[in-house]
């Protein structure tokens, strides 16, 4: 006979409001094997925990029940309050009375929540007598992290991995390290200097005894699970020899053919063997293979001739490295929507319409003008700048109903940049709403208006068009409630912030959600942030959704910090609540592995005494399986079972009903 004990908890008065906790403690002691009952305000208190641990001791308790909240919540807490006093944690179970009782039945009588929390508790103790003690699962650890994005998250996070001793391979597609953040001029709310403070990180990423630099690179394939991560990544040609190239730049300046530079937006040129950026990490030319005569017609060559380490290499070609990882830190980035979605504000028709991005290369010192606020069309310096933000955002025909949360702010720092540069200069801004939120952020956009004497008219802009050489902005203003109309030299969009290019197929290969915009979702928004349904892989910074600096490298970090955490053993234990496949009644016809989210399913071959395979079943991998089940609803012939809810389990509660 089992010797179960019940523990009803009170929950101040989040559950005692509308269930009779006590009645619920009562009607369980009356059930057979039950020992054990009590009520209690706070289950999860320390003075709580302790009375559970007395409780199995005093009592000789081989398995307990919390009535409580939900089990996302607490279970830990009581499974480690039941460990500790020597009972099998998988012994303990927790019954939901708060989110599924007592907050859906605001019953000032109690009757409706106390029988449904009577009912619920008591489904759980028949489950309870037929659990089995578990034993959690041990997985060996491969100590080594992969980075996948080389912008400022994903080089905070790399930098804090190798900090904490792990050998770190950070991987990005672009030439260099440094994504948009090494585009920027300055950065609010302190107006640093991008490079300033981005290059130092940079060097120090390169320099690192414990990472690995791979840029110009790509995810090809993902394979396995947490702490045993196989991952295929392509090495583009850059047709330059890396061991070999000493950065001098000769063959840039030698090179006679030029193309657009993508790092400046458009904005001016650059030539076919280059460097992103004056700053670039590392400091290796790469060839654009598709402008470049020598490949494409075998003429030319002037780079290789000037070459005095001989690196430069025509026939070199992609390579494909197989790598391991214990843990996998996504920060991809974003990107802002295509500037041809915006014809109704004159973009691609009218050369003084341009985008934020390239506004922030316009002021750069490194930029195109060398930090001078110059008209694309003329060169003219602007005498009056117009900036519309919400271009995109908060806008449902463009397909995007959210906020790129960044733009207020950059806006009101564009036009701190632009007083600062253009003396005399003025500059409007039309705005839907102001959301400045975070620290020092208003007091940041009150300076603009204030100080700096931007001009912000709260409406829509209706027109944008060319006259006389001037661009017309026709807007309103719904504070004075009047029509404007202005006549600018330039204008700046600020543009929606959207995922990366490629975003949703990257998911696909890491076995990661994205949500219908193609930003990649966390476990819990609250809870577990940085985290994924895919255990071992971690986010980091834009890839999620729009966010400023501040907070990607804060969850650059913090996702850093998760990977040490799974690093800091040679073991992994987990929870050992998994399918289990019973092989005798297998027939092998791959529902399973269709069905599961998490590539958990593996056809396994079973071998006769000679070595050869005879038949096929399914096998589950225990460290990739996150125990949702899916697996047992889709096998036709019942063969699989999930360890802590076994059809006998279930049954048994169904039939207590």
């Amino acid at each position: 006979m089992p010797r179960i004990g019940v523990f009803v908890c009170q929950c101040g008065n989040n559950i005692a409001a509308t269930v009779d906790t006590k009645k619920v403690a009562g009607e369980m002691s009356k059930l057979p094997g039950v020992v054990y009952t009590c009520d209690y305000k706070f289950m999860c208190s320390s003075p709580g925990q302790e009375m559970l641990r007395n409780a199995i001791k005093d009592n000789k308790l081989d398995s307990i029940i919390v009535s409580a909240c939900s089990p996302h919540m607490h279970e830990k807490t009581f499974r480690k309050a039941a460990e500790a006093a020597g009972l099998n944690p998988y012994k303990c179970e927790i019954t939901n009375i708060r989110e599924q009782c007592s907050w859906v039945h605001h019953d000032s009588t109690k009757k409706a929540g106390t029988i449904k929390s009577i009912d619920l508790t008591r489904m759980t103790i028949e489950r309870l007598k037929k659990n089995k003690p578990l034993k959690k699962i041990k997985i060996p650890v491969k100590k080594r992290g992969l980075v996948i994005g080389g912008g400022i998250a994903g080089i905070q996070a790399a930098l804090d991995m190798a900090d904490g001793g792990i050998e770190v391979v950070l991987v990005e597609k672009e030439p260099s390290i440094g994504g948009n953040m090494a585009r920027l001029s300055e950065t609010f709310p302190t107006m640093d200097c991008s490079q300033c403070i981005l290059t130092p990180k940079m060097v120090e990423a390169e320099l690192h005894e414990n990472i690995t630099l791979y840029t110009y690179s790509e995810i090809v394939k993902v394979e396995g699970y947490i702490g045993n991560f196989r991952v295929q990544i392509r090495k583009k040609a850059r047709y330059v020899n890396e061991d070999l190239c000493t950065g001098c730049g000769e063959c840039i300046e030698k090179c006679p053919f030029k193309t657009e530079s993508a790092f400046e937006m458009g904005l001016a040129k650059r030539k076919v063997i280059y460097t992103p950026f004056p700053q670039s990490v590392p400091n290796i030319p790469v060839r654009d293979a598709p402008n470049c005569p020598k490949i494409q017609k075998d003429k030319c060559g002037a780079c290789a001739l000037v070459c005095g380490p001989k690196c430069i290499d025509f026939k070199q070609v992609d390579k494909i490295v197989t790598e391991e990882f214990g843990a996998i830190v996504v920060a991809t980035g974003y990107q802002l929507m295509p500037n041809e979605r915006f014809g109704e504000y004159g973009y691609g028709r009218i050369k003084d319409v341009i985008n934020g991005m390239q506004f922030e290369r316009l002021a750069s010192s490194s930029g195109p003008t060398g930090g001078e606020i110059r008209r694309p069309s003329d060169g003219r310096v602007p005498q009056s700048v117009v900036f519309i933000q919400c271009v995109g955002s908060r806008d449902e025909k463009k397909g995007v109903s959210y906020c790129s949360k960044v733009c207020c702010m950059y806006t009101a720092k564009h036009t701190m940049l632009y007083s600062h540069k253009v003396h005399g200069g003025q500059s409007y801004v039309f705005y839907m709403d102001i959301r400045s939120g975070g620290k020092r952020y208003e007091e940041f956009v009150r300076r603009a208006i204030e100080r700096d004497g931007a001009m912000y008219l709260r409406g829509r802009v209706s027109r944008v068009y060319e006259k006389d050489g001037k661009v017309v902005v026709q807007g309103a203003d719904t504070l004075s409630g009047s029509q404007v109309e202005i006549e600018a030299d330039m204008v700046v969009l600020a543009t929606a912030i959207v995922s990366r290019d490629g975003a949703d197929s990257l998911a696909q290969k890491l076995g990661i959600g994205c949500d219908k915009y193609k930003f990649y979702n966390e476990y819990h928004p609250k809870l577990r942030p940085v985290e994924t349904v895919t255990a071992g892989i971690f986010l980091a910074g834009t890839c999620m959704g729009p966010m400023d600096i501040p907070d990607s490298v804060a969850q650059g970090s913090a996702a850093a910090s998760k990977a040490l955490a799974l690093f800091s053993a040679s073991e992994m234990t987990r929870e050992p609540i998994t399918a289990l496949v019973n092989k005798t009644t297998c027939n092998a016809c791959w529902d399973c592995v269709i069905a599961c989210p998490y590539s958990a399913i593996e056809k396994d071959g079973v071998k006769n005494r000679q070595g050869t395979v005879v038949r096929r079943l399914a096998k589950v991998n225990d460290g990739v399986c996150q125990g949702c089940g899916v697996c047992v609803a889709a096998c036709r012939s019942k063969s699989i079972d999930l360890a802590g809810y076994t059809d006998e389990q279930v049954f048994a509660a169904i039939n207590a009903f």
